[in-house]
């Protein structure tokens, strides 16, 4: 049975910022803990959210790491009920907006998190009870604004997905403003997350027709604009089209994902320092290729869409176009170059053999194939 479900309110456009008083007040939000991060905050993106709610009692935690944890899930849920919150704004990129659903999860449930997580059985532990979520994104790359998932690294080190429909931001306010002059590393890997996202969701086999005519869309807007908001941050039409590629790919990544995120995730929980849609740019070449022979690909031609999108000639063009546009933008040309190791490599494909996202690809991989996978990115 597919199940398809389209979302929440969004408000998307330059100056939507102005907006955050009124969609907190639709969605019942007056006590706010606004979740952010220091790099959000010292851009002056946080003051420019605070302005817009004068007079209403604001706690702030500001303190969430690139790879949001368990432990900064409790250290903000602490503020949350000691300031008798009744909602929570995450401000910045994936990271701070999935850390405010771990905050949804922990201020109103009780256990660990980790009872919570996909792959533990959790999602239907999870209830009308969580706090709601009005989602503002500082980059172009998660998607997490619309989506019912968060990625966050528990207490055992095990980097995790949380899904539930309650975890869908009420709101989200997608304003392109907000990503203007954002650093072009961070604009390229955050931009190429999103490309991730349109191309796996796109290829994973579950029937969803209008997931993939809204990832093939955000596929193309986002392959077009993405070395032009890379090139210069202030291109306005890029930096729109970048956060619609985003906001789309996540709209329809509720088909599944695969081997790519698989990977990134099991590898992230491995060394957190490394950045999540950095590490899905460098293995999207080598999970094209492993996909192209299953049985779903070849009957529904869909590398030979997803290569119509980009603009390129043929099917067998993509991992070669993939590799080229990695290193037009400037990002590293192997995991190599991130400190990354062969001898990490079974620790990444024993997370990425129960990761959440293994078995919605398109072909199931095999420890071997993941093994492949990794050397070919190294």
């Amino acid at each position: 049975m597919a199940l398809i479900q389209y979302i929440t309110q969004i408000q998307f456009d330059f100056g939507a910022i102005a907006l955050l008083r009124q969609e907190c007040e639709r969605v019942g939000i007056t006590r706010p803990l606004l979740i952010t991060d220091a790099g959000v905050r010292d851009a002056g993106l946080l003051q420019r959210a605070l302005d817009r709610l004068t007079g209403w009692p604001v706690a702030v935690f500001d303190q969430t790491p690139s790879n949001p944890t368990e432990a900064a899930v409790r250290a903000a849920a602490s503020l949350y009920r000691n300031g008798a919150c009744d909602g929570l704004i995450a401000l910045g990129g994936g990271s701070a907006i999935d850390c405010a659903k771990g905050v949804a999860i922990a201020a109103t449930h009780e256990g660990p998190l980790t009872h919570y997580a996909t792959i533990e059985g959790g999602s239907a532990r999870i209830t009308e009870r969580v706090a709601p979520i009005v989602a503002v994104p500082t980059t172009a790359g998660t998607g997490s604004e619309v989506a019912r998932g968060a990625i966050l690294i528990v207490d055992d080190g095990r980097k995790l997905g949380f899904h539930s429909w309650y975890l869908v931001p009420r709101a989200a306010i997608c304003d392109p403003e907000l990503t203007l002059g954002l650093p072009a590393r961070l604009t390229a890997a955050t931009g190429m997350d999103a490309i991730a996202h349109c191309m796996e969701t796109f290829m994973a086999p579950a029937f969803n027709p209008p997931a993939d005519g809204i990832a093939l869309d955000g596929l193309a807007r986002g392959w077009a604009h993405i070395e032009r908001a890379t090139r210069d941050g202030s291109d306005r039409e890029a930096r729109r089209q970048m956060m619609s590629a985003s906001m789309q790919g996540a709209m329809a990544f509720q088909k599944g994902l695969g081997c790519v995120h698989s990977l990134s995730h099991s590898l992230g929980g491995v060394d957190p320092r490394l950045h999540h849609g950095t590490l899905n740019a460098l293995f999207l070449p080598a999970v094209v290729s492993f996909n192209a022979l299953a049985p779903s690909m070849v009957q529904e031609h869909r590398l030979a869409r997803m290569a119509q999108a980009m603009g390129l000639d043929s099917a067998s063009d993509i991992p070669a176009a993939l590799h080229d546009m990695n290193a037009r933008l400037g990002l590293p040309a192997g995991l190599g170059a991130l400190g990354v190791q062969a001898t990490q490599f079974d620790r990444v494909i024993q997370g990425a053999l129960a990761d959440h996202c293994h078995k919605t690809n398109p072909r199931l991989a095999e420890p071997d194939d993941y093994r492949h996978m990794l050397q070919a990115c190294l």
